[in-house]
This record gives C-alpha cells, structure tokens and sequence, in this order.
C-alpha cells in the first residue's frame, strides 16, 4: 500500500440496486445494511442517489433514504449522491438537509446532480423537461442563499438557516464549471474515461473560487472498484451491472441486476455484446495487488482527494467482501 492511498479518503455510494427475484424492500434494507458494515470498515462517507422509474433501482428518495441510514450508523457521514436540483424546489431541498443535519449534526453530506430524468415519461411526470438543467447553477445558488439567510423573499428556511451541511457538486458536462464557479467540492467520473475526467478536474481547479463552503479545490473522484481473489473472480462482480447497462442500451428500461452466471449463459445479439463488452472495460478491478497499483496510479494522475467507490453487483455478500478487501488497501 502506499502511502498517497492510505492519505485519501474513501467513501461509497449505494445505488440500493434491486435484484432479480428480489423486492424493493430488501434492496433498500441492503443498503442500510451495507452502511453499517462500512462504518465499521472505516469507510468516510456513505452516500445514496435519486432514481426515478427506473425498475432497478429502488432509491427514488434520496433524504428520506440516508434519515435511515443515519439512524442506523454512529459515526460515519452520510450524504445524497446526488439530490437531483432541477426535480425540486430549493427551498424543499434547504428544509430536508436541514432536519438531517438537525437530527445526525455534523454528519451530513449535500450532493447535488442535475439531472432531470432517464425518460421522456419521467420527466413528464415529474413536470421536467431536460431544459430545466440549465438552471443548475440559478438552483444551487439559491440553495446555499437559504442556509445563509440571504433569500431576498421575506422566507427564513427552517431549520436549514445558519446550519453548515456541506454541499458538493456532482460534475457531469457543465458540473465542473458551475462547481468552480461556486467554490464547492466536486465529484466528478468515471474511472473507464480517464482523458475526460481529467479534462474536467484540470477546468475545476483552473476555474476554482474560493467560497464560505471551500477555501480551496476539492476532488472526488468515482467508478468501479471490485477487488477479490482472483482477476477472474473480481470480473464476474462486474458482470450484472454491464449486462443491464448494455440492456438498458437496447431496450430502453434499466432492469434488476442478474446472477453473473445467468448472463454468462445468454445469447446476446452483436450489439448487445459490444455494450456487453464496453461495460465490463476500464474499470479498477482484481487483486489487491493489482487493485493498488491501480489506485495509486489513478491518485497520481488526478491529484484527487478522495474516491467515491460505486460499485454494483448482484451478489451481496461478494460485493461486501470487495469493500472489506478495499479497505485492507486503504486503511492507514
């Protein structure tokens, strides 16, 4: 291990993936269940994120979701990966973050995407069109205008004014400008797209100004990081997700995550298996050798301050054991 790996924080974030034959419940009860296992590995921060009518996923409300993971945890933090700013009213976002932070202080994280929707039809439903992502940054600044009391409205956001949760920017296209521009902490994937991701961590901290939330640049870099046994092994818990990315592609819908052997078993059409093949590609996975080397070579290159592991797969207790292996590579 070296030490630049045992200086970087890690985190995770948890998309609460369903599983084919499973519910939504158990994907959401694994989730709070894997938040306490990466507590007691030593993990920074645990993080869920906001899907809507997506069938494999269960995690469509990000607050209420980390409100039980808090609960169930003591000391690590917890955080949205992200809120997705244009589905909401800023004002609503300021209120939820400020009960969290009310309730678990100290221990709340604001991530925020600009995302509007996987769909046409969710975004109808959701009263979106993808134009309303341009509004990000007019969103995000009157977002942090409600917990520092500068809303020009008369309206005091309760319990969110005065309170420090610490906001962070989900960087994807414009994501890197705007959190420049506002002096946040940026997140910022994937590991399969090196050239562009540094791209965006080189515009950041070129364009970085200091703000009340960050005197100076921070870099969180996230992906795929599956470690095991073997390289084989390590492979197969890539499987299940780069099967329903590469159905997701073909289909339409992104569907629940199943067994690597019973993808191993399928016949897949050209382009399917193309897709099939591209999700399985740059990915940080094998060893912990060969996950090590990896790693420091990646915190080389990027200067990141933190990485943001978010890895899926259908096996539970496998990917469990891939964070205990990670943080055998991490740990001081």
């Amino acid at each position: 291990m070296s030490s630049l790996t045992a200086a970087t924080r890690f985190s995770v974030l948890d998309r609460s993936r369903t599983r084919e034959g499973g519910t939504n419940a158990q994907a959401l009860q694994d989730t709070v269940r894997l938040a306490q296992e990466l507590e007691g590995l030593g993990y920074h921060r645990f993080w869920v994120s906001e899907h809507h009518g997506v069938p494999g996923v269960a995690g469509s409300a990000p607050t209420v979701l980390a409100a039980a993971v808090a609960a169930a945890t003591h000391t690590i933090r917890v955080g949205t990966g992200g809120v997705m700013l244009p589905n909401h009213q800023p004002l609503v976002v300021a209120e939820q973050f400020g009960v969290l932070e009310s309730l678990f202080p100290g221990r709340i994280d604001m991530g925020l995407g600009r995302s509007v929707g996987f769909t046409d039809g969710v975004r109808r439903a959701l009263g979106r069109g993808k134009d309303d992502a341009d509004d990000f940054a007019v969103q995000l600044e009157e977002l942090l205008g409600w917990f520092r009391g500068t809303s020009e409205t008369g309206v005091r956001a309760r319990p969110a004014e005065g309170l420090a949760v610490p906001p962070f920017v989900l960087a994807m296209g414009e994501g890197a400008a705007i959190a420049a521009r506002a002096g946040l902490p940026m997140v910022i994937g994937d590991l399969r797209n090196r050239e562009r991701m540094q791209r965006g961590i080189d515009h950041y901290r070129g364009r970085f100004r200091p703000s009340p939330w960050a005197p100076e640049p921070y870099v969180v870099i996230s992906g795929t990081v599956a470690v095991a046994a073997t390289p084989e092994e390590a492979r197969r818990l890539l499987i299940p997700e780069a099967w329903s990315m590469a159905y997701s592609r073909t289909h339409g819908t992104f569907p629940p995550l199943p067994p690597a052997e019973r993808v191993e078993a399928l016949a897949m059409t050209a382009r399917e298996q193309g897709l099939y093949e591209s999700g399985l590609a740059g990915h940080i996975a094998g060893t912990e050798e060969q996950v090590a080397h990896e790693l420091e070579t990646v915190l080389k290159e990027t200067g990141a301050d933190e990485v943001l592991v978010t890895t899926s797969t259908y096996d539970r207790e496998a990917l469990l054991e891939s964070y205990r292996r990670l943080a055998t590579i991490t740990s001081g």
